[in-house]
This record gives structure tokens, C-alpha cells and sequence, in this order.
């Protein structure tokens, strides 16, 4: 059993670039991946999204992903050659009218000139996909394998929970069992008795056990009690299970409620609507375990 759950991370380098991969997950119908990344890893996120496929089924994963370049050589310099021939064009052709010089100091405003940004700009080189593929590979497969192993921890402790609470249910329905036949025969003694003292020995045995029956028919709940054993038995089944069991088990619940809720309108005793509303109880605390279950 997983739960849906947990935390994975990995960081990874080659001679180029550190790429760090954080992975956080929590409980969702479905397999909802989040990714945050550079724009120079969008050729890669397929990739990320098969490895997640791979490892995890169901739940909601924000995958935060930074590229770190590792050389300065990853820039380089981008100069405005036209920009600056126009400036030494303007600086020979002004100099001569406004200052009288001949020989204008062209290269000491260049110099000044190559300060600006408007000239010179450093600008990032393309990344090379080939340098960066391994790299996103292997990282991305170990965060969502450590993401797997803590999902898998904090299930093993969902499944010693969920083991717990269907114990005590079963307790609870071999309790009602035992009651439902005390009651069904005491029921049976006290209506005999009770009619006979109103009606003395004129009592019609035939009418009296029809009117039995029909009474025990309708506070009958045999047959709810044995599908209530048949859930409980695939649920103990769907516990030891290594596949994704999540949506199944949330489905088999609905259906130990609703056998439960059967048992509760249909039946009179106290000690049995007491039975009911301590199995509503587990039935509500296993519900809220499931929903994190893959």
C-alpha cells in the first residue's frame, strides 16, 4: 500500500550544468503533475512526465526543477557593430565642425562608448539538448524513486491503521451476530407470552407464527450482516494487495456504509442501534485514512 503522500528530491551535476529536482505530493483523484521549471527544460518535460507515470499512479505531485550553469561560458558577448559605426562616423564628421580638431580622439570615446549597454550586452549561448538529456534523465528518475520510497513508508502506516480499524469492525459485526440471534428468540418468547396473557389459551398457533414472521422479517438484517462480512473480507483482501488499491477501497466503503445505515433503520433494540453508531464511527475514521491512499 502507498499513500499519496510524500517527498522526493535529487541533485545532480556534469561538467556543464546542477540540476536540482524537489517533488511534493498530496492526495488527488488522479495523476496532477505541477511543474515548474526553466524555459531551457521544456524540451525534456514529456520525459519528466513519463518517469512520473512510471513510478507513481495517482495524487498530485508540484515538481520544482532549477538549472544551475556551472561555466561563465554559457554567455557571450554581443556587440552593436552598426550602432558603433555610426557613432565613429558622427565623432569624425562633428569633431572637425564643432571642436576644430582634425584628428578627433575616436578611440578614447569608444572606449567610453563600450561601457554602455546599447553597444556591448552579454546574451545566454543555446543550450545544447544533448548536454542536458542524461543529466534531466537520471535526476528526474532518482527524485521520483526517493518520492516512490516515501510514499511506500507513510503507506505501510496507513495499512497497519486501516488493519486495526477493520479488526475492530469485525469484532463489532461477530457482536451484532450474536445479539441479533439472542434477540430474534427472546423477541419470539416475549410476543408469545405477552399474547397469551391478553388472550389467554385461545391463541391461534398458525396467526401467531405468521405474525411473528412478519415482524421478524422486518427488523430481519441477516442478509445485511452477511454482505457486511463479504465487504469485510475484501477489505482485509485489498490490505495485503501491492497494487493501487485507493478507489477500490473507497468504493467498498460506500458499500459497508450503506449496509450499515440498512442495519440502523431497520432495527428497534437500542444495543444494536449502539452497535450501529460505533461502526458508523470506525467506518467515518477508515474513510478519512483512504482518501490517501493511492
Amino acid at each position: 500500500m502507498k499513500s499519496m503522500t510524500g517527498y522526493g528530491q535529487a541533485l545532480q551535476a556534469n561538467e556543464a550544468y546542477e540540476l536540482n529536482i524537489e517533488l511534493k505530493s498530496v492526495n488527488n483523484r488522479f495523476l496532477d503533475l505541477q511543474i515548474r521549471m526553466p524555459k531551457e527544460l521544456n524540451p525534456f518535460e514529456a520525459q519528466i512526465r513519463k518517469i512520473a507515470k512510471d513510478k507513481i499512479q495517482r495524487g498530485r505531485v508540484d515538481v520544482f526543477i532549477n538549472l544551475t550553469p556551472l561555466k561563465s561560458g554559457n554567455k557571450k558577448v554581443s556587440v552593436d557593430w552598426e550602432l558603433l559605426q555610426q557613432l565613429v562616423k558622427e565623432l569624425q564628421n562633428g569633431g572637425k565642425e564643432h571642436f576644430g580638431l582634425v584628428d578627433f580622439p575616436v578611440e578614447q570615446v569608444l572606449v567610453k562608448a563600450m561601457e554602455q549597454s546599447d553597444f556591448v550586452t552579454l546574451v545566454d549561448q543555446p543550450t545544447e539538448e544533448e548536454t542536458l538529456e542524461e543529466l534531466v534523465q537520471t535526476t528526474a528518475s532518482e527524485a521520483f524513486t526517493q518520492l516512490a520510497v516515501s510514499r511506500e513508508l507513510e503507506g505501510a502506516g496507513i495499512q497497519k491503521v486501516l488493519a486495526e480499524y477493520s479488526e475492530k469492525v469485525q469484532t463489532l459485526v461477530t457482536e451484532l451476530k450474536g445479539f441479533v440471534t439472542d434477540y430474534e428468540a427472546d423477541f419470539q418468547q416475549r410476543y408469545q407470552a405477552k399474547l397469551e396473557e391478553y388472550l389467554g389459551n385461545t391463541v391461534d398457533q398458525d396467526r401467531l407464527l405468521t405474525e411473528l414472521a412478519i415482524l421478524l422479517e422486518r427488523g430481519d438484517i441477516h442478509e445485511e450482516l452477511d454482505r457486511l462480512t463479504i465487504h469485510l473480507e475484501k477489505l482485509v483482501k485489498l490490505l495485503k494487495a501491492t497494487e493501487p488499491v485507493g478507489r477500490e477501497l473507497d468504493f467498498l466503503l460506500q458499500e459497508m456504509n450503506r449496509e450499515v445505515n440498512t442495519i440502523g433503520s431497520k432495527s428497534s433494540p437500542i444495543r444494536i442501534k449502539d452497535i450501529v453508531v460505533q461502526l458508523k464511527t470506525i467506518l467515518e475514521k477508515i474513510r478519512e485514512q483512504i482518501q490517501n491512499v493511492e
